[in-house]
């Protein structure tokens, strides 16, 4: 950049030098953190050292101080921790209020949260009051340098056919909603030390408007973004009848049942099964690849799986270029022969990851 680009910039910028540092707001229920927010601190920590700045983390309920070290433990410079009885359940209005007295007296840049149910409804509330930018379900982040610093946030547009990156030129803080099984969290350091920030709780029961009776679970509902092993199925399969195969499958090893878009379009399964762009980005460590041909909508959903085992009738699939290991035949033979190997063996079942980057070599059956 120019001098006189930087000049330009600089006139036509907001005076943003007091917002510094990237906060990460901590999802929890039951005192177990989700996923997705160690994930964004692992991202958080590249974004704040680009930005040479701290990273912030803000964990909310009851008797959840243990969050507040394990926080420290995935990256966190400093965490801000406020524990009252009726944080216990997520209610917008006073997880909104400590997180907009929080953001006014720190004076974060980047505020992330996970693009789930309750980090949707928490951000937009949010964004809403400051006022400020909020981008949702991003798939990508990253930061320009100085002097602009700002958050190039990066998600699926125009049908899935192309990526936009949303910039906040205007507004601070910068915020945004990311998925879960994007980001990859950092090794977990118990050893690590940094300042842990009690804060008040800004209401009592008798402010707050919503009362929570109960919380009921769904149960049988897929988790595909935090399990281990999916065995995910795409239009090779005919129809739904074969899914039933994958299940058993999935069922041998303890994961759950993917699906690709085409296979969810059909009407074959339900959506809450889809991995791609308009469904879940996902993490296993074990990913199989059934009868799906291998568009960049799925692939960009479960690249970041450890392993992947695709079976496909056709070696060219472009499925085999993100694979570890690829099988060419019939899968509705080689589904069955699997499942019946991993049935026999289970209990010493191993999974050897190979060196990451290399594609699969496809073997006929």
């Amino acid at each position: 950049m120019s001098a006189e680009q930087a000049e330009q910039m600089d006139v036509q910028m907001p005076d943003w030098s007091a917002y510094r540092g990237v906060l990460i707001v901590v999802e929890q229920r039951g005192g177990e953190a989700k996923k997705v927010s160690w994930q964004l601190l692992g991202k958080g920590r590249e974004l704040a050292d680009k930005l040479e700045a701290p990273l912030m983390a803000l964990v909310m309920g009851d008797k959840v101080e243990h969050l507040a070290k394990e926080a420290v433990g995935y990256g966190a410079d400093k965490v801000y921790l406020c524990e009252a009885e009726e944080l216990k359940e997520y209610r917008t209005r006073p997880y909104s209020r400590i997180c907009l007295k929080l953001i006014h007296d720190i004076k974060p840049e980047i505020v992330l949260f996970g693009a789930t149910g309750t980090g949707r409804d928490l951000a937009g509330a949010i964004a809403t009051h400051l006022p400020t930018g909020l981008t949702a379900d991003t798939t990508q982040l990253d930061v320009e340098p100085h002097p602009s610093r700002l958050l190039m946030a990066s998600r699926p547009a125009f049908s899935e056919k192309m990526m936009a990156t949303i910039l906040c030129k205007q507004y601070r803080p910068q915020m945004a909603t990311a998925r879960a099984g994007v980001f990859q969290a950092l090794p977990r350091d118990d050893g690590r030390q940094a300042e842990i920030i009690r804060i008040d709780n800004l209401m009592h029961e008798e402010e707050i408007a919503a009362k929570v009776l109960d919380f009921i679970s769904e149960s049988g509902k897929v988790n595909l973004e935090e399990a281990e092993v999916i065995v995910a199925g795409g239009r090779g399969l005919g129809g739904p009848e074969p899914f039933a195969m994958l299940k058993e499958l999935a069922d041998a090893l303890g994961g759950e049942v993917g699906a690709s878009r085409a296979a969810v379009d059909a009407g074959w399964i339900s959506h809450d099964h889809q991995v791609g762009q308009t469904g879940h980005t996902v993490r296993p460590k074990l990913y199989f690849a059934i009868g799906i041909s291998g568009a960049v909508q799925h692939t960009v959903g479960m690249s970041n799986s450890d392993l992947v085992v695709a079976v496909n009738k056709d070696p060219e699939a472009p499925i085999f270029q993100f694979a570890h290991y690829g099988i060419t035949g019939d899968l509705f033979k080689i589904v069955p022969a699997i499942t019946e190997a991993v049935k026999k063996k289970k209990g010493m079942f191993g999974i050897e990851q190979p060196q990451s980057g290399s594609a699969a070599h496809p073997v006929n059956a």
